[in-house]
């Protein structure tokens, strides 16, 4: 497994109004969206491509285009829908699909309540969206999931993340071929399985509370 912190100033500095109390949902959402689509060039960086001929308005020559099949993109309901908009708009020809996962809050285990994904993802790049990695359960289990149906890449991209989470993900994926893209590690879980000092429930604080 790969871990890839983007230590970029304008990142750090969106994430300050981000964890801030007082920041409204509204600039919350927005927020969200333009961290996601930092993270998303940085998570990039392996899309698959291939050549392309085209002609420009002074000589042919040879570019690239994103390859077949498609990515699929996966944001984990319902926090990750926060991050969905900021990821298609650095790549719009991705194909989405939805995996619901939702947290115990006694036992910390994800429990999976729906999918949208395709039988058989061989051969697909896949790219998993989760604001949180707390415990690391949810997204080990989606993870898990996509490579249980033939995706053969896949690259989970979290805007915060704690050091027990990240390491519960890399020994449960050992060998596996996953990269996990950060905004920022935090120092560490609390009892009740929040980062600390994190920026609270990202579903909560995009969403509400119903």
């Amino acid at each position: 497994m790969r871990v890839h912190v983007a230590d970029h100033p304008l990142i750090t500095h969106k994430l300050t109004v981000l964890r801030d109390v007082n920041t409204p949902s509204p600039i919350f959402r927005a927020l969200v969206e333009e961290i996601m689509t930092l993270l998303a060039y940085e998570g990039t960086r392996g899309v698959r491509v291939e050549p392309v001929d085209i002609v420009t308005p002074v000589a042919p020559t040879t570019g690239v285009r994103i390859a077949d099949p498609k990515p699929l993109i996966v944001p984990i309901l319902r926090a990750g829908l926060g991050m969905l908009d900021g990821m298609v708009k650095l790549l719009p020809s991705a194909e989405v699909g939805f995996l619901g996962m939702a947290r115990n809050e006694e036992t910390l285990e994800p429990t999976t309540y729906a999918e949208r994904l395709p039988e058989d993802l061989s051969d697909r790049q896949c790219f998993v969206l989760d604001p949180m990695l707390a415990t690391g359960g949810s997204l080990t289990a989606a993870i898990e999931f996509l490579l249980a149906r033939g995706a053969t890449d896949v690259t989970a991209i979290c805007i915060l993340a704690a050091p027990e989470g990240l390491k519960a993900v890399e020994e449960a994926l050992h060998g596996r071929e996953v990269t996990v893209v950060l905004g920022a590690v935090d120092e560490r879980l609390n009892e009740r399985g929040y980062i600390v000092p994190g920026l609270g429930d990202a579903g909560d604080r995009l969403y509400g509370t119903v």
